[in-house]
């Protein structure tokens, strides 16, 4: 058999110059990638889900909990670095209760490491810091649309505390559903298992009676030639005096893309985007002065258990957190950098903590020990402090809206 020559060190010189100087090309590509543009990702495995705007009101607290941001199974393989003059980096968040002297609007840059210390993502963000102070003659209405997140009642009860609270422009909450009536004050369109179809398509006789399950939707009105049409109008008439809302949100998700797969999703979420479309078509159709909050979706419960006391073998956790993440880019993509058409995002997403804000009971590790341990117990519907992180994140946007023009 013939041998190979072996190559002279001149030859090995060479080579070994040009490995060293691909890797270090590479190495300085992989570590200091382009700068993103405000509310973008760059095109890495984490998808990074940072929103252009983080909004904040004076005295109440603010928060990016990183596995929110990304889509990863485990954020303790990577380095979540924080470049802000405000706040404070913990391990699962950045968190800050900002001051009146602090309102105006500040930067924040969110680079994310691996074990080489490699950046693979890194995001920018505004955070707009609003104050507690307005106009306490003026008022401000608003329509909550949404599912069982709504349906709660938690996360609007709490806007209205706060509003009460903080001297705000007064808040009244408009809507045909009200589950404890004799409060009366605490109103919105929210109904369990609920979705962007039914709100937009779901028509039946009984749109605001009897079980909440079997109505139709409140938008919904049959003609006099018995077609049936979406009408804004018609329905502010039965509920508001034919007065339309200052302000709209829409919040609306988990129902909607909790069941498809990886195969399935991007079709799914395309028609459900479909029909939201109409809602949001609906109101500028009927009143173009009335600004549409989108708040995106929220991601579930930290841990399997909280899914599997839901759904035993039906889904888990990480499935539909892969869904809800993938519908959180399709919707800041769709509705990002459309305030001129009054449509804003509200980065609900980025401040709840699913780590300690959803439900929790105390059981047995297995059927041999009698010691209890603490476990998630409810995989899409936060505890009521995880409610109310929701709130802060909604009162804070509607904080900002001071600076605009609303009668």
């Amino acid at each position: 058999m013939r041998k190979n020559k072996p190559l002279s060190s001149a030859w090995c010189a060479i080579i070994s110059f040009t490995v060293c100087f691909l890797a270090s090309v590479m190495w300085s590509e992989a570590a200091e990638p382009a700068p993103a543009a405000p509310g973008t990702q760059l095109d890495d495995p984490l998808r990074m889900a940072l929103p252009p705007t983080i909004f904040a009101v004076a005295g109440i607290e603010t928060n990016i909990y990183f596995d929110n941001v990304v889509l990863t199974l485990n954020t303790a393989n990577y380095v979540f670095d924080v470049t802000c003059s405000k706040g404070k980096q913990q391990a699962e968040r950045w968190t800050w209760i900002p001051a009146e002297a602090d309102v105006g609007e500040i930067p924040l840059q969110l680079e994310i490491r691996d074990d080489q210390n490699r950046v693979v993502s890194r995001g920018n963000t505004t955070v707009n810091v609003s104050s507690t102070k307005s106009d306490k003659n003026k008022s401000l209405s608003l329509l909550l649309v949404g599912d069982s997140l709504t349906h709660a009642s938690v996360y609007s009860q709490h806007l209205l505390d706060l509003s009460a609270k903080s001297g705000h422009r007064a808040l009244t909450l408009i809507g045909s559903h009200c589950i404890e009536p004799t409060l009366g004050l605490n109103r919105h369109e929210g109904y369990g298992g609920w979705t962007a179809q039914r709100f937009a398509t779901h028509y039946a006789e009984t749109a605001r009676q009897g079980d909440y399950a079997k109505r139709g939707s409140p938008f919904l009105y049959k003609q006099a030639d018995g077609t049936v049409k979406i009408d804004f109008q018609h329905y502010c008439q039965d509920v508001n005096e034919g007065r339309f809302p200052d302000v709209m949100t829409i919040f609306l998700g988990p129902n909607d893309i909790f069941s498809y797969q990886d195969e399935t999703i991007v079709a799914g979420i395309q028609e459900m985007l479909g029909h939201y479309d109409k809602l949001i078509e609906m109101v500028k159709a009927a009143s173009p002065a009335t600004r549409i909050g989108v708040m995106l979706p929220v991601p579930p419960a930290a841990s399997q258990d909280a899914f599997g006391n839901n759904y035993a073998n039906g889904q888990t956790r990480w499935q539909y957190k892969r869904n809800q993440h993938a519908l959180l880019l399709a919707m800041m993509k769709r509705y990002g950098s459309r305030q001129s058409e009054s449509i804003h995002l509200i980065p609900t997403h980025v401040n709840l903590d699913a780590i300690h804000n959803y439900p929790t009971e105390m059981v047995s590790p297995n059927g041999h020990v009698e010691m209890k341990v603490v476990r998630q117990n409810n995989g899409v519907h936060p505890s009521a402090a995880g409610y109310r992180q929701i709130g802060d994140t909604v009162f804070a946007w509607l904080a900002s809206l001071n600076t605009l023009e609303i009668p």
